[in-house]
C-alpha cells in the first residue's frame, strides 16, 4: 500500500462520519470500482450499485448520522475493522432509531476500499422492533436461550 493504513483507515472513518447525500459522488474517490458492499440485506459488487444502496438510504431515512466509536488496522493484511453507531429517523417519524456494528474495510496498493463489509445483528436491531414479527422473533429467542 502506497499510503499509511492507519491514515487511511482514518480518513475513510471520517468521511463515513461525515457522509451525506451529496458526498455520494465522491465514492469513487475512495472505493475501487469493483468495490465489494455486503451487509445484513445487500451484496453487491461495484460501484454504481453501492451508490444505489447509499442514495436509496437517504431517500428513505433522515437525519442519518454515523459514529464511529473504535478502530484497528492489520497492517499485514491491509484490512480496517470500524465499529460504529449508526442513528437515523425514518421519513415520517419522530422516532430515532440505533444500530450498532462492525465494518470490515479491505484496501488495495493504491489505499482504495476493495470490500466494506457490515457485521450487524438485523434480528435483534431491526427484526424484533416490527410489531408483529419482534413479538415472534423474541419469543424464539427466548426459547432457544432456554
Amino acid at each position: 500500500m502506497t499510503r499509511d493504513l492507519a491514515t487511511t483507515a482514518a480518513a475513510y472513518a471520517r468521511f463515513w462520519e461525515g457522509l451525506t447525500a451529496a458526498d455520494l459522488e465522491r465514492l469513487h474517490t475512495i472505493m475501487a470500482a469493483d468495490v465489494r458492499f455486503r451487509d445484513p440485506f445487500n451484496d453487491v459488487q461495484g460501484l454504481e450499485r453501492v451508490r444505489s444502496i447509499f442514495a436509496k438510504m437517504f431517500r428513505v431515512l433522515r437525519d442519518v448520522r454515523i459514529e464511529v466509536t473504535d478502530w484497528a488496522v492489520s497492517a499485514e493484511k491491509a484490512v480496517c475493522y470500524m465499529r460504529w453507531t449508526f442513528r437515523y429517523r425514518l421519513r415520517h417519524s419522530p422516532r430515532v432509531w440505533l444500530l450498532e456494528g462492525v465494518t470490515e474495510v479491505h484496501f488495495d496498493d493504491r489505499g482504495l476500499v476493495t470490500a466494506h463489509l457490515d457485521h450487524w445483528d438485523a434480528a435483534g436491531q431491526v427484526y424484533e422492533k416490527v410489531p408483529a414479527l419482534g413479538f415472534l422473533l423474541r419469543r424464539i429467542r427466548r426459547r432457544l436461550e432456554g
